[in-house]
Order: structure tokens, then C-alpha cells, then sequence
């Protein structure tokens, strides 16, 4: 891997961790201020949006880079330009499509969301206006998508990277100061303020474009000096380049849409179900925030790093699937399943184990009970999602990419028959319970086909992940201990300050715990190869 694409690399997956770091932090002063009612509306309007934008992009920014990065090895400019002449029509009409429709369809939308119980403190109107206040930004987004592929396919990351904090940046500015605004100085209620924090995403997006735009212009001739084709080619039709793109797009877009289509489910059949099996009105709004918008922030941030993985993984596996060199892919994929599992694991357990002073962190006095046992149960789901990442990456690697949009395919009808009947039983916990069994069914399938079409053996990843899973249980015993220990001089359902202290003492003790064991088990350097030589003492890479 040469130098620029390490560098490439890190600065994209920097900038998705900045990103991803700010979309957490910001929901803390936003909870605070609209509560369990106003999550609730805020992501019955951004569910749509997500899966509206999901349909409007259709893989497609991500298959334009792959198709520019393509022809620009090869020194067809002029195709690799034309696509992205034609791309920018294409993501222009579908944003404009899918912004219609939304716009439209939000009086259908609303209504399917909401049962008659929840109506009553969140209305149809409410939900309306929300769902269209977020639609407009449909217009821009999917457009200002295909242009960090484009840059991307020339390996230039940074573009992409600053627009996404400079995006996300805009976005929270001004979703935290027209939320302020209007509830505290014009008094204008909660529902309008969640509408303009959902039109934040339109704002952030004109932001991004911003960006873009100066990259494009400060880099314009450098673009422009590469037009000039170094192969002789015949110009290919418009409709041989889409088909081309389009068969690119395809995984991407299904994987893409995994975790925004598990949460619409949820969307469109929690509140049904909690009202059908008699549960109140408070307790449904409340389950529904958390469930739904508060905790997924907090588990995301591990399932970032497998989303990294993903995007760097499927070229490196392409490459030594198409030179035949098993050996190589079999390595890519064992360390590649090896590293998720090494970081990943004690991420989420520990993150479970402190599940009460980790939500009251960032919720404090907004519905703490049910958090923390939401954040319980949801935090080991975490590794399911990035794991079920990784195993679409490498399908795509190995060229199964109808394989990867089959395991998913499974795991969403799993998740739909299990859905309801599992909600009306454990509440919140069920629809966890549901997710967690959709995915689980998607990653067995995922592993077999693997095994199938590489040969690749699952011996030595089994092997190590059970001496993980020992070392995660005594780090988790430990933490638990210690905290027990550490409640007795601190409560942290005090405040914030009380459980930020509790959090970041029981994960330096933890961490400490499993870096230390696996260490002295020698996992590190198995997992991580022998770049660790230099920084561990008494090393022994093999075995």
C-alpha cells in the first residue's frame, strides 16, 4: 500500500471519526432541551429522511469513485470525466425526486408512524411538518455525495474529509441555536424547534457543498491538466458507463441501507406494538427516544471503526482475490476479522457493564432508568453491526456482491417476523432482541458463503476470538468490581461530573486489565503482526 493511500486513508478515516464524535457530543445540550417527546418526533422525521436519501443516492456517489479511480489507472481521463458530467444530472433528479416524494407522502408517512396513543402528545401535524422541514435537504445532499466520490476516485481524501466536519459542524451550530431560539427567546415550542433541527441537515449540507466547491477551485487546473488521455480509447455510450456504474452500486446501496432500514422498522412498528400490548403513553414515547435516537449514538463509535475497515478493505481483497493469491486473502481477511474483534469486543462489553453512568453522561435526568437497561442490552449489538460490515466488504472483495445483499436481505426478514411479537414481550429490549437475531442470521450466512468462495478457514479466528471473549470476561469482572467499589465514595446518578469521573477511572482501570493480558498472552502481536516487535519487549510474532 504506498504512501499516499495510507495517507488518503487515515485523513478519510479521521475525518468519519470527527465526524461521527461530534454527532454524539452534540446530542447531549439537544436532549436536554427537547426531551423524550422531542426525540421522539426529531427521529420520526429523520428516519424517513435517511432511507429516502439511501434510495436517492443508490450506492451511486461510491460506485462513481470506484468507476474514476478505474479508468484514471489506466489514463482514460475523458471517461472517467464524462461520468461525473452525467452523475451530476442523475444525483440532481433523484434528490429532486426523492425530496418530492417525501414532501409529498409525509401525511402517509406520519400516519404509519404514529398510533393513536402516541397522537395524543405527538400529532399528525407535528410529524407533517417535521418530515418535510428535513426533506429539502434531499436537494443537495446526494448531489454534494457524488462529488467527494469524485474526488475520492482520484485519491484525494481531504476534500471529503473537511466537508464532513465542516458539514457536521454547521449542521449542530445551527441546530442547537434555532432549538435555543425558539424554545427559550421566542417561545415558539418544542415541535417547531425540532422542525428547524431537522432542516439543520439542509444547512449543514449547504456548508459541505461550500467546501467542495473551494477544493474544486482551488484544484481545477490540476483536474483539468489530466484530461488529456494517455491510452487511445473509443468513446463508450452513456448507457454502457451506467450499466457498468450501476453494477457497482448495487452492494453498496443494500449494505448501506442495513442499519437506516432496521431503524425504520422500528420506526413504523414500535409504537403500534408497545399500544397494542398495553403499555402507557409515556412509557412508549420515552422507549421510543431512547431506543431509537439517544443510545444509537453512543454505540455507533465502535461500529466506526469496522465502517473504516469496509471502506479500505474491499480493494486490498479484490486485488489478491484476482491475482489468485489465497494465501494473501486468507491473511487480509484473518487479521481483518481478528483487529474488529480485538478492539471491538471489550468496547462494547465494557460499554455495557457501564451502561447507567455511561447514559447519565450524556442524558442525565432524561429517562435514565430506561436507558441504562436499553444501553444494556444495546451495546453488544455493536459488534454484530461491524462485523456484518466487514463480512460485506470482504463478499464484495471476492466478487459476491449479490451474496452480501442476500445475508441482508435474510437478516431484514428475520427482523420483520420477530419485530412485534418480541416488542410486546420485553418492550424495548424486544426490538434489540429482534435486531440482534436479524444480524446474527445475516453473519452466519455471510461466513458460510466466505468459507465457500475464498476457501478461507475460520479455525484460527475462533480460536483467538474465544481467548478474547476470556480476557473481555475478566476485564468486564474487573470493571464491575471496581465499580461497585467506586460507587461507594461516588454516585453517579449525581450529575454528569460524577459519572464522566466513574466512566473514565473504571475504562483506564479496564483497559489497562485487557491491554495488560493480552499482552502477556501474546494476542497483540499475533493480531497485530510484527510492526509491534519494535514497542513490546520479549516479543514472539508467531505462534
Amino acid at each position: 500500500m504506498s504512501n499516499n493511500l495510507l495517507r488518503g486513508t487515515f485523513v478519510l478515516t479521521l475525518g468519519t471519526y470527527l465526524s461521527r464524535i461530534l454527532g454524539m457530543i452534540y446530542i447531549i445540550p439537544f436532549a436536554a432541551m427537547i426531551g423524550t417527546e422531542g426525540g421522539a418526533l426529531y427521529q420520526t422525521g429523520y428516519a424517513q429522511y435517511a432511507i429516502f436519501l439511501s434510495i436517492a443516492t443508490a450506492g451511486f456517489p461510491a460506485a462513481v469513485s470506484k468507476f474514476v479511480s478505474k479508468y484514471n489507472a489506466i489514463g482514460d481521463y475523458q471517461t472517467s470525466r464524462r461520468m461525473f458530467k452525467a452523475g451530476i444530472v442523475v444525483m440532481l433528479a433523484t434528490g429532486f425526486i426523492a425530496f418530492a416524494l417525501l414532501y409529498f407522502f409525509a401525511p402517509f408517512l406520519a400516519k404509519s408512524a404514529l398510533t393513536e396513543s402516541t397522537q395524543s402528545s405527538i400529532t399528525i401535524d407535528d410529524a407533517i411538518l417535521v418530515i418535510r422541514m428535513v426533506s429539502i435537504a434531499l436537494i443537495v445532499v446526494p448531489l454534494m455525495s457524488l462529488i467527494r466520490g469524485f474526488f475520492q476516485g482520484h485519491q484525494s481524501m481531504g476534500p471529503t474529509a473537511v466537508s464532513q466536519v465542516i458539514e457536521q459542524l454547521v449542521r449542530i451550530v445551527f441546530l442547537l441555536g434555532a432549538t435555543y431560539l425558539i424554545i427559550n427567546v421566542l417561545k415558539g415550542g418544542m415541535v417547531l424547534a425540532v422542525g428547524y433541527a431537522t432542516f439543520a441537515a439542509f444547512v449543514g449540507a449547504i456548508g459541505g457543498m461550500l467546501v467542495l466547491i473551494y477544493y474544486w477551485m482551488k484544484r481545477k487546473h490540476t483536474l483539468l491538466a489530466l484530461q488529456e488521455n494517455k491510452v487511445i480509447t473509443q468513446q463508450k455510450p452513456l448507457s454502457e458507463m451506467f450499466k457498468e456504474v450501476f453494477s457497482y452500486a448495487g452492494p453498496f446501496v443494500f449494505v448501506g441501507l442495513a442499519i437506516p432500514i432496521y431503524n425504520y422498522i422500528d420506526t413504523n412498528t414500535f409504537n403500534r406494538s408497545m399500544y397494542d400490548a398495553g403499555y402507557s403513553e409515556n412509557v412508549t414515547i420515552a422507549m421510543f427516544s431512547v431506543l431509537l435516537l439517544y443510545v444509537p449514538k453512543l454505540v455507533m463509535i465502535p461500529v466506526s471503526l469496522a465502517t473504516a475497515f469496509g471502506l479500505t478493505l474491499i480493494p486490498s481483497i479484490t486485488d489478491s482475490f484476482t491475482n489468485n493469491n489465497r494465501a494473501l486473502l486468507h491473511k487480509q481477511i484473518d487479521q481483518t476479522f481478528q483487529i474488529i474483534m480485538l478492539l471491538t469486543l471489550p468496547a462494547v462489553v465494557g460499554m455495557s457493564v457501564l451502561a447507567g453512568p455511561a447514559y447519565t453522561i450524556f442524558y442525565y435526568g432524561n429517562s435514565e432508568d430506561i436507558g441504562t437497561s436499553i444501553l444494556m442490552w444495546y451495546a453488544p449489538v455493536a459488534l454484530l453491526f461491524s462485523l456484518f460490515t466487514v463480512n460485506a466488504a470482504i463478499l464484495q472483495g471476492i466478487n459476491k456482491q449479490k451474496l452480501a445483499v442476500i445475508s441482508l436481505v435474510i437478516g431484514i426478514i428475520v427482523k420483520l417476523a420477530l419485530n412485534t411479537p418480541l416488542i410486546q414481550m420485553f418492550q424495548g429490549v424486544g426490538s434489540i432482541l429482534a435486531t440482534a437475531a436479524g444480524y446474527t442470521v445475516s453473519l452466519l450466512y455471510g461466513f458460510a458463503m466466505i468459507k465457500r468462495h475464498s476457501g478461507y478457514s475460520f479455525r484460527l479466528f475462533i480460536k483467538r476470538t474465544i481467548l478474547m471473549t476470556i480476557l473481555t470476561i475478566f476485564m468486564g469482572l474487573t470493571v464491575s468490581v471496581f465499580h461497585s467499589i467506586l460507587s461507594i465514595f461516588i454516585n453517579y446518578q449525581d450529575g454528569m461530573i460524577e459519572s464522566a469521573i466513574v466512566v473514565g477511572a473504571s475504562v483506564v482501570v479496564g483497559g489497562a486489565v485487557y491491554i495488560y493480558l493480552a499482552y502477556r498472552s501474546h494476542l497483540l502481536e499475533k493480531v497485530l503482526g510484527n510492526r509491534l516487535k519494535r514497542f513490546l519487549p520479549g516479543s514472539r510474532a508467531n505462534g
